[in-house]
Order: C-alpha cells, then sequence, then structure tokens
C-alpha cells in the first residue's frame, strides 16, 4: 500500500520511535499518546481492519501485545494498562492498516471512558437474539 502511513513506516520512509521489532510485527511509539508511552503494534504485512485480518496473524499478533504492554508497564511504572483496537473510521481508526494501542494508564491520568447509555430489557433481548443469530461460525 504505497500510500499508507503505517505500510511508510515499516519501510522506514518516514521515522517512527521504533520499540519492537521483528519479521512480522512492529511497535513505536503514537505521536499524539494519551499518555507517555502509547505504543502502536502492528502486522507489518498490510491489513485495513481488525475485522479483515487472518485468525493466525491476530493470534500472533495478540502474544507480541501481551509482551510489549508488560515492557511497557515495567518502563513506565504504569498501574494499569489499555489495550485497545478501532475497526473503522466511526469507531475511530484513523489509519487504514491494523494496529493495536497499548496505552499506560494511571488512576490520576483523567483519561475517560466511554458513559454507556440504557437499553430497555425488551430490546436487549431482541438485539442478543439477533446477534446470536448473525455470529457466524
Amino acid at each position: 500500500m504505497n500510500d499508507c502511513l503505517f505500510c511508510k513506516i515499516i519501510e522506514g520512509t518516514i521515522p517512527a520511535n521504533r520499540v519492537y521489532e521483528d519479521k512480522d510485527f512492529l511497535a513505536f511509539l503514537d505521536i499524539s499518546p494519551v499518555n507517555p508511552g502509547h505504543t502502536l503494534v502492528l502486522p507489518k504485512k498490510h491489513f485495513e481492519t481488525y475485522l479483515d485480518t487472518p485468525d493466525e496473524t491476530l493470534e500472533n499478533l495478540s502474544k507480541k501485545v501481551k509482551k510489549i504492554a508488560l515492557g511497557i508497564k515495567e518502563a513506565t511504572e504504569a498501574e494499569g494498562i489499555n489495550i485497545m483496537v478501532n475497526a473503522h473510521k466511526a469507531a475511530g481508526q484513523v489509519i487504514p492498516h491494523l494496529h493495536t494501542h497499548v496505552i499506560p494508564r494511571y488512576l490520576s491520568d483523567g483519561f475517560k471512558h466511554w458513559t454507556g447509555q440504557k437499553i430497555s430489557e425488551e430490546k436487549t433481548k431482541i438485539l442478543a437474539e439477533k446477534i446470536r443469530r448473525d455470529i457466524k461460525n
């Protein structure tokens, strides 16, 4: 993908503060971190989203993310870690190349999660049935 920012970082044509690299994966510091140490972990092979990435790649990515998250937690003395993947623009994905955010967290950092909403029990049951129906084996 010649126009993909992350592919250019992988190729080395755009600089990044790399914290981990092997033949299949790359991790580098986010340029707009939630907290210092916020790292992006991605496969070197281009997949647009989590949803179109082969299971084997996702399994291997998960193992790398855990390894990197443990290193980040130690290095930053974080009290917790968020591990997040956004799939598609509506979910907050800015760069269309699968990447996992590993964010060191602190009780006093002020970063807020979604607040949620109330849904009636009837609508919840209907939605649960639709989801069960649409999950592919």
